[in-house]
């Protein structure tokens, strides 16, 4: 715009104008002195100085203090005061910095975020129960499943009828023994279904001495790796449509997780199998693949123009929900 006043006084606003594409009517708004600000005078029939201390005298009574200025107002109606309408009371506590939620009521608990790291099999499992289709519409079959998030190991699975607190507990117990699991060594992470915070369950766990931690509410991304087995499960190309019923569907899952782990080359773990890291068969079969790397370098380098072809090394350390570092907080908070 200044550039327009500068180049306007030379060859004239309206040319100035079309060269630097702004509106006339902008710029000749520009010229225009300033219009000082008009302080809009207090009506004659506002609230005196005394009238108006006495309605926040009431408002923060200790009847009034928790209650809505609608209801303040009713109140004081039917035993015969009036001090003001219900939007001036608004009026008054907003000048006076105080115009929030005054009613007592329940506030949804701070959940926080699970943070949890795994540097080896069996120190935290995820588990949740998915849905099968079964031969009816409306019927479904249900699949619990635990999963190694170091390794994404499958170390136990059930095909059930119905989900239960019972076959849960049952599922988990016998995967804890199968497993050795040492009490305070593992953490078992799971959503927030009725299964997963069952009393019945919790005692349990504590009498395993397993840490069991929870998504937090309409959050879909604090259990991941069950989430993508679940997907890698079910788009798998045999999957059927539905189960003609539940023999059908154990049978499926009969198939599906030896493959799953002893044959599936997981691409979040180097392409190597579950059964390989979670039993420490990593190292050696990355040795091998590493000597198969350096004989293809070997015979023919001009395929390699940037470097020797090296295997990837195996995961060391497993989050839910990594930690954010103190200065990538700070740069989301100024986004």
């Amino acid at each position: 715009m200044s550039a327009a006043l500068e180049l306007g006084d030379n060859v004239g606003k309206a040319e100035a104008c079309r060269a630097l594409g702004v509106p006339r009517a902008t710029l000749y708004r520009r010229m225009l002195p300033a219009v000082p600000h008009r302080v809009r005078p207090t009506p004659a029939r506002a609230l005196g100085a005394a009238e108006r201390q006495a309605v926040l005298d009431h408002l923060h009574s200790e009847r009034f203090s928790d209650k809505a200025p609608s209801e303040v107002f009713a109140t004081l109606l039917d035993e015969d005061i009036y001090l003001c309408s219900i939007r001036t009371m608004h009026r008054i506590l907003a000048q006076n910095g105080e115009l929030k939620e005054r009613r007592k009521q329940l506030r949804h608990p701070q959940y926080k975020k699970p943070e949890l790291l795994a540097t080896g099999p069996n120190q935290v499992w995820s588990w949740d129960i998915t849905k099968l289709l079964g031969p009816a519409k409306w019927t479904y079959f249900h699949l619990y499943v635990i999963l190694d998030i170091f390794s994404r190991y499958v170390v136990g699975w059930m095909v059930a009828p119905r989900e239960t607190a019972e076959l849960a507990k049952r599922l988990i117990a016998e995967t804890c023994a199968k497993q050795c699991i040492v009490a305070g060594d593992l953490t078992i992470h799971a959503d927030r279904g009725t299964s997963m915070t069952s009393k019945p369950l919790a005692l349990l766990l504590a009498d395993l001495g397993v840490t069991k931690t929870h998504s937090r509410p309409h959050v879909s991304d604090d259990n991941p790796y069950s989430e993508s087995q679940f997907k890698t499960f079910k788009y798998m190309p045999e999957y059927p449509d539905r189960f003609g019923c539940i023999e059908d569907a154990r049978a499926y899952c009969q198939r599906f997780f030896p493959w799953y782990n002893q044959d599936h080359h997981h691409s979040g773990i180097v392409l190597l199998t579950p059964e390989m890291l979670h039993y420490g068969r990593a190292g050696q079969v990355i040795e091998q693949r590493q000597k198969v790397l350096d004989q293809a370098y070997a015979h023919n380098p001009e395929r390699f123009p940037h470097a020797p072809p090296k295997h990837p090394p195996q995961p060391t350390a497993v989050w839910i929900n990594p930690p954010i570092p103190p200065s990538s907080k700070e740069e989301i908070a100024s986004l």
